[in-house]
Parts: C-alpha cells; sequence; structure tokens
C-alpha cells in the first residue's frame, strides 16, 4: 500500500493518496477522527495555539461505508493560517528548520510560509493514512500503540517493564489518554518541563517508544529493502524532527555484556518465544515473532522566541533571527500518533499489503 502526501502549511488544503487499498474494507470513521484528534493542535498551553478541526473530507476510494479498491484520497483543510508572521523573515534561514536545505534544493522556489511541504502540519494526512492501515492490520491481530519514554531528562516506564505485560489492551489504554504515558505521575512532570521551556522562550525534545503486537516471525529479509529495522526507519525518517531510531536496548547494547543481551528462546505450548526481548523482535533483519520494539528521538522544537544567528538568504550575510508566531514547545506528545501512523504504514509494507 503506497501513499504520497500533498500539500502545505499554509495552503488551501493538505492531503494523502493511498492506492492499493483492499477493496471492501469498512472504514470506522469514528476511529479515524479519535485518530486525528489525538494530533490536531490549539487544545491546551503545552502545544501550539494554532487550531484546526483537521476533519478529513474522503474524496475518491470511499463508498456506501466501504473502500472501493480506487486511490483512496483525503484532505485537511488549512483554517487556521497566520501567513504574515513568516512575511518579514522570508529569506532569514530559521536555524534547525529545512529553510537552507530546501532553498538551495528548489532553487528559492519552495512555500517558505509556515515550512511549507517541511512542515509538521503534513503529518496530519500521515495520521489518516496511518489510521486507514491500523484497520487493515487489526483485521490480521495486529496492534500498534505508542507512548512518550521521555521528555527532556524525565522518563516514564518502558514497555519490557516487570510489572505491566505489554498486550494490545494496553496499547489501546494508552491511545485514550491526553498524554500518553504508562506512569502518570512522570507524565505531570513531563509536562511541567515543557511548561518551563515554554517560559523560557525555548522547547524541549523526547524519545517515543513504539510497540507492534503480532507480527508473525519471518516477515522481513536481511537485505536492503526487505530488512524489517530498514523499513521502519525508512517511514520514521520521513516524519519531521526525526533524528534517531534504535530497536530492543539499541544503544544500551553497548553496555551489556552477550551474556546479557542475548534473548533466551523458549516454547510455550506450540509457539516459541524468547524470555527477554532485547532485540526487539528483530534478528537479521527478520521478524522473530515478539514485538517489534523501537525507540524514536525527537528533537526539540527549532522555532523558538530567542534570538538566533542565522544568514539572509536574499543579501547572503550574516543575521540576527527572532522568531514570532504561534509554535509548539514540544512536539512529542502530539507526535505519539504520527508514529504509530508512521508504524502501521511500515507493517503494511512489510507484509505486502
Amino acid at each position: 500500500m503506497k501513499h504520497v502526501i500533498f500539500g502545505e502549511s499554509h495552503g488551501s488544503a493538505i492531503g494523502v493518496v493511498l492506492e492499493q487499498v483492499p477493496a471492501g474494507l469498512e472504514l470506522n470513521i469514528e476511529e479515524i477522527a479519535r485518530e486525528m484528534a489525538r494530533r490536531a493542535p490549539g487544545k491546551n498551553p503545552l502545544s501550539t495555539a494554532r487550531k484546526e478541526a483537521d476533519v478529513p473530507h474522503i474524496l475518491s476510494g470511499f463508498f456506501q461505508g466501504k473502500t472501493t479498491g480506487a486511490p483512496l484520497c483525503a484532505i485537511i483543510e488549512n483554517t487556521d493560517q497566520h501567513s504574515r508572521d513568516y512575511e518579514k523573515n522570508r529569506y532569514l534561514a530559521r536555524p534547525g528548520h529545512a529553510d537552507y536545505a530546501g532553498y538551495v534544493r528548489y532553487r528559492g522556489c519552495n512555500d517558505y510560509r509556515g515550512g511549507g511541504h517541511f512542515s509538521g502540519r503534513l503529518t496530519a494526512p500521515l495520521v489518516f493514512a496511518g489510521a486507514v492501515a491500523k484497520q487493515i492490520l487489526a483485521l490480521k491481530g495486529i496492534s500498534i500503540g505508542a507512548h512518550i519514554r521521555q521528555i527532556s531528562n524525565v522518563g516514564d516506564t518502558p514497555f519490557t517493564n516487570d510489572e505491566t505485560p505489554l498486550t494490545a489492551e494496553l496499547l489501546h489504554e494508552i491511545g485514550t489518554k491526553a498524554f500518553p504515558v504508562l506512569d502518570d505521575d512522570r507524565g505531570t512532570e513531563m509536562q511541567m518541563e515543557i511548561l518551563a521551556a515554554k517560559e523560557a522562550q525555548d522547547s524541549v525534545g523526547g524519545i517515543i517508544e513504539c510497540g507492534v503486537l503480532g507480527l508473525p516471525a519471518g516477515i522481513g529479509a536481511p537485505d536492503f529493502g526487505c530488512n524489517v529495522e530498514g523499513i521502519f526507519a525508512q517511514h520514521m525518517f520521513a516524519i519531521p524532527a526525526v533524528k534517531g531510531i534504535a530497536f530492543g536496548a539499541g544503544f544500551g547494547f553497548v553496555g551489556m555484556k552477550g551474556s546479557q543481551a542475548n534473548d533466551p528462546i523458549y516454547m510455550e505450548g506450540s509457539q516459541v518465544k524468547t524470555r527477554t526481548n532485547f532485540n526487539g523482535g528483530v534478528n537479521g533483519g527478520i521478524s522473530n515473532g515478539m514485538p517489534v520494539l523501537f525507540d524514536v528521538a525527537i528533537r526539540p522544537t527549532p522555532s523558538i522566541a530567542q534570538e538566533q544567528d542565522t544568514i539572509d538568504l536574499a543579501a547572503q550575510a550574516n543575521a540576527k533571527l527572532r522568531i514570532e508566531g504561534r509554535h509548539d514547545p514540544c512536539i512529542v506528545h502530539r507526535a505519539v500518533p504520527v508514529i504509530e501512523a508512521a508504524a502501521a504504514l511500515a507493517t503494511c509494507e512489510l507484509l505486502g499489503i
């Protein structure tokens, strides 16, 4: 199932085209709306003040409650743009953004308003596509969910803990929370970190941990193009602000011995399982039947109100920049459904859907 996202942050609309969607799928529109609402801006002081309803309008590929097999196209209108906030700084490249790289790549023709096609606004249609993918995967017994693993230096309980088993029910429960963490007390501390950064005209980043349950063993391949970790990584790095991904213990392997890092294998009835899951459900680029677990690093929001050094692209000279407008002091909590959406699309690709 292939997808193409189109539009710009301050254009009239953004959207997505999904190809090869199976015909006859009864889409749960209410569930899609719930997923969209999880990502939507303007709901609390932790996010940008930009208010968008983020209601997707399906233009094709859906008829009488079912997918038709034709390309599924949906658009989401942009209704609360403040383009004037960007006009006076048109040629001042924002540090941490794609302004300079995009200016060079597209010879100055890219839409600079709100980051144009590079904006996190484009993750809204990605969530729509992922919500459709999730419903397809649910029919195959595959569940996907994520939580905020860390914001700044405050960490949540990981999925791999001794007290709470990782189940589809747990993933669903976390997905219903306004601030998706396992430990709500740590979640409150995280929110305080975000508000403190906002007060200081700064921003913070964090880590999102994602789990894919029900992916059968034997999916993937060791080579480029079919590797489980490679496919997931490709989808994750297409999300703005993602700067790293680690599977299972990830960089924690550096401090482990082989006797600690290996996942002991055992039989449970007719099923093969591992007693630990440090390898994140993947060996040799192939799924081993255990939950696929990975952490995604989200950088601090680059649009901050503090004065920064930059260049004037028109004058080709050094300059100072003070960003005005409405920006998130942290995007991690809003990025959780985005990571889930990308994971769902990656899983569909691995399964040949």
